[in-house]
């Protein structure tokens, strides 16, 4: 027997803390990190202002197509002492925004991984106030110094996740066509 999503349920409608999260994941899609993915979206007033994922720095070749990210490592995360040659998706998007001319004042940011402490001074620095996260990073003294930031006002951070519902319906409107008519306006799910 197949679920069926009735579109007229609000229940099924994502929130805006989903909508935003879901597409900071489609943003990680473009990742060109060995080591994983990471997406991110700058909001305001509910507006996208910027996207971006983790990679190589602009016009360098991506750790995907060359197969390593540098000789003989297989991904940046294999080495405790090589430095990743990602851009963070945080620092992506906080770069789009800059090369185009928006200000990100008073901005949030939904990102797939907690950012790390250099990314997080870079999103205080930048007028980001708001920080949404899916999965924890930060550890140790890294999360001491997180939050000092916090207690400090200048910048809040809130883990947040998909419900199963809304994970599986948006897994449905990516996988099938969605702009068509039906007669009951409603949409199956395996």
């Amino acid at each position: 027997m197949q679920t069926i999503f009735n579109l007229d349920e609000s229940s099924q409608r994502p929130t805006w803390d989903e909508y935003f999260l879901m597409l900071a994941k489609l943003a990680a899609t473009r990742s060109t990190c060995l080591a994983f993915p990471v997406g991110a979206v700058i909001v305001k007033d509910r507006q996208i202002l910027a996207t971006g994922y983790n990679g190589s720095p602009s016009g360098s070749v991506h750790c995907t197509t060359q197969g390593y990210c540098y000789p003989g490592l297989s991904s940046c995360d294999a080495s405790k002492s090589m430095p990743s040659r990602s851009v963070h998706a945080e620092a992506n998007a906080i770069a789009q925004a800059a090369k185009h001319g928006i200000a990100t004042t008073g901005a949030s940011i939904y990102v797939t991984l907690e950012p790390c402490l250099s990314c997080l001074k870079l999103i205080i620095s930048s007028g980001i106030r708001e920080v949404f996260y899916e999965t924890p990073f930060n550890k140790g003294e890294s999360i001491f110094v997180r939050d000092s930031f916090i207690e400090d006002g200048l910048v809040t951070l809130k883990q947040i996740h998909l419900s199963n519902a809304i994970a599986q319906r948006g897994a449905y409107f990516l996988l099938n066509p969605t702009s068509v008519a039906t007669a009951t306006n409603s949409l199956p799910t395996q």
